[in-house]
């Protein structure tokens, strides 16, 4: 699609976000909800990017990072593997190298506990604002609260996880050991092989197309205003007061800017020195017509790290994370690797007929904290990106959060882990 004239643009705005995924909408439905008038831009569809086909599980269970003791042997090793769950292309790019190097600083256990800690506060609460929003909005989107399982078909794999319990357990996590023969009752269409299983029954989900859809469609219902396909090239500035942004071939003014595009953020951060060390995550999916026995909950396939969401209308696997750069290449291996590890759970691991491969960017920190608050030396300026492969489990959070801060009122969640300054 062309991109928007600009005389359809307005001339200025109250509040002005810069995104319409997930994360962006989501803070403005909490805006408008405050009385704030809310202009989004987005250069895509709204909804296009990360926020589309993810596996769409709203998981509180994932509140431990993923630089925990161990990974940075565990990476090394499935570096030499091009279709492994967690592959880094080998290339020059000092800035995934830089990043890589403060990641493996973080693969320790205090970091670990300190940031389960906090994200799953973070998670929980965003878990049961997500409900309430859908239940006051009626929004359509195939949501449940029927929990989550982890799978296992090795005993080594299920030990060390189960090791992690009484962390999970002390930061809030309910995390239900079953036997092989449990998970089978709980969830059919399994191979008998399974050895065992952990239920999270804190864990929900929906899908995520449909939710995207239905909150684009509830925010212009509540007066916002979401224009897609119209660039935002750079930011006016004076004094170190971000005054509005460039879009269009024109200039909007704003009270307010919200950056929340996603991997695309530290590109439009830069024009104003501004350092978020993103580095886009790349992870694929693939849709399917649901199969005549699909499993009965979510699920993850431990081993080879592959989530299954059997909705009520499709059926989705999904999962790796790639470092490749902003590659829109669909990698055949990834995908193939995908199906090949359902099949091994899984008796009927694909439905009739294919709908769609899919790859997006996740937003990932090192520290694998999401960044939220007002830019560092740019005052008018906000930041809500970083969200890793969380983006949807903590939307409804992030959104309430910045709002607070925008609107000067006390927040949620202490903000000093996901300030942006925390990055100099």
């Amino acid at each position: 699609m062309s991109a928007v004239p600009a005389d359809s643009l307005p001339d200025q705005a109250d509040v002005l976000i810069i995104g319409a995924g997930v994360i962006g909408l989501s803070v403005a439905y909490a805006l408008r909800q405050a009385g704030r008038d809310v202009l989004v831009l987005d250069q895509g569809r709204a909804g296009g990017g990360a926020s589309h086909g993810n596996c769409g599980t709203l998981t509180p269970s994932h509140a431990l990072p993923l630089a925990q003791p161990g990974m940075v042997v565990k990476a090394l090793r499935w570096m030499l593997k091009r279709d492994a769950p967690f592959y880094v292309q080998p290339r020059v790019d000092p800035a995934l190298w830089t990043w890589l190097f403060r990641f493996a600083g973080r693969c320790n256990d205090t970091a670990m506990r300190d940031v389960g800690r906090y994200k799953a506060a973070f998670l929980k609460a965003s878990r049961t604002r997500l409900a309430d929003w859908i239940a006051a909005e009626q929004w359509e989107c195939e949501f449940a609260a029927r929990g989550q399982i982890a799978v296992y078909k090795d005993p080594a794999t299920f030990a060390a996880q189960e090791a992690l319990r009484p962390l999970l357990s002390e930061i809030g996590i309910d995390m239900l050991p079953k036997s092989g023969a449990e998970v089978l009752r709980m969830s059919p269409g399994l191979k008998a092989d399974i050895h065992a299983g952990h239920f999270y029954p804190g864990d929900a989900e929906f899908r995520p197309d449909r939710y995207v859809a239905a909150l684009l469609a509830g925010v212009r219902k509540h007066g916002v205003t979401v224009t897609e396909h119209c660039a935002v090239s750079g930011f006016v500035e004076q004094a170190g007061q971000v005054q509005g942004v460039t879009a269009g071939g024109k200039t909007i003014k704003a009270r307010e800017v919200v950056l929340a595009s996603g991997v695309l953020s530290p590109k439009l951060g830069n024009t104003l020195g501004i350092r978020l060390p993103i580095q886009p995550g790349k992870g694929y999916s693939i849709t399917f017509e649901k199969p005549s026995q699909p499993p009965a909950l979510p699920l993850v396939l431990k081993e080879r790290a592959i989530c299954v969401t059997p909705w009520g209308s499709a059926y989705r696997l999904g999962s790796t994370m790639e470092f490749s750069g902003l590659s829109e290449r669909l990698n055949p291996l990834r995908i193939a690797a995908i199906k090949r590890g359902a099949a091994e759970y899984l008796l009927e691991p694909y439905g009739p007929s294919e709908v769609e491969q899919w790859y997006g960017f996740r937003p990932m920190t090192f520290d694998d904290l999401p960044i939220i608050g007002p830019a560092p030396r740019h005052r008018g300026l906000w930041i809500a990106s970083g969200h890793g492969m969380l983006g949807m489990s903590m939307s409804a959070a992030t959104a309430e959060q910045l709002a607070a801060m925008i609107q000067e009122r006390a927040t949620p969640f202490d903000p000093k882990p996901m300030l942006p300054a925390r990055f100099g």
